[in-house]
């Protein structure tokens, strides 16, 4: 199989302008994706899916590879699915597996990609597998930052939320949700059906991509990892994960 990893990022976060290049223990965040996609076993071929001149120039002075795409999207999907489209036609290949590792997730590891796609590799019926991480206190339930993830029986992701789910009034002791980590692996062939759909309701309402296959009657597999994560969202973000990058160095 042929397996590429696509880092969407763009410098135009509303609540963080210009986060990708944001420093991290004095190394842009960005850079720390790039590493980690870079270190997986699996994938053939790493690039940074961008709008932005100054990712893209910063992606090539540190010899990483990087595509321009439109302005126009506001899905990284769908910016994963363009980039995936000019490396295709530009390189002669064709990839069978698509693995979307999002820009501001910058304590992902190799392994934590490398699990994702291996769970799609191994099961032909699966069309789009998402990590399902821990939730590690109120605080991060309570955040809309946080997305939050209900599943099935089987591990099909039911829906997808900012806001609290399930209703835990109840029973507090006994919270059964996890929270969406995004990489995010697609068949190659379910991203082009994925683009071709138009977005919906709760994807819209939500700004979450994944509702838009579970709209249309998809599943998404989610595959539970224990290591925490955590994404940049607001600045303060960084000090948080800076933090739980210390205490990985300390093996705790």
């Amino acid at each position: 199989m042929k397996i590429i990893t696509i880092i969407p990022a763009r410098m135009n976060s509303s609540r963080f302008p210009g986060k990708p290049l944001a420093l991290i223990n004095g190394v842009p965040m960005i850079e720390h994706v790039i590493s980690a996609a870079s270190q997986s076993v699996i994938s053939n071929a790493n690039w940074v899916a961008t709008c932005d001149t100054e990712i893209y120039n910063f992606v090539r002075s540190i010899g990483g590879n990087s595509v321009m795409t439109s302005t126009r999207h506001t899905r990284a999907s769908d910016r994963c699915a363009e980039a995936v489209d000019i490396i295709e036609k530009n390189n002669g290949i064709k990839y069978d597996i698509v693995a979307m590792v999002q820009g501001d997730e910058p304590l992902i590891t190799s392994s934590m990609i490398d699990l994702a796609v291996s769970t799609m590799a191994e099961d032909y019926k699966t069309n789009v597998v998402n990590l399902l991480g821990p939730i590690t206190g109120e605080k991060e339930y309570l955040s809309r930052n946080t997305i939050k993830v209900v599943c099935d029986t089987t591990g099909n992701a039911l829906y997808f939320s900012r806001s609290l789910i399930p209703n835990i009034a109840t029973n507090p002791g006994n919270m059964t949700t996890g929270k969406q980590v995004c990489v995010i692996v697609f068949r190659r062939q379910f991203l082009e059906t994925y683009c071709r759909l138009s977005p919906t309701p709760l994807e819209i309402f939500e700004s979450i991509d994944m509702l838009r296959v579970l709209e249309y009657g998809y599943k998404v597999r989610m595959v539970p990892i224990e290591e925490r994560t955590h994404p940049v969202d607001v600045a303060s973000d960084i000090d948080i994960v800076e933090n739980i990058l210390h205490n990985r160095q300390l093996g705790s």
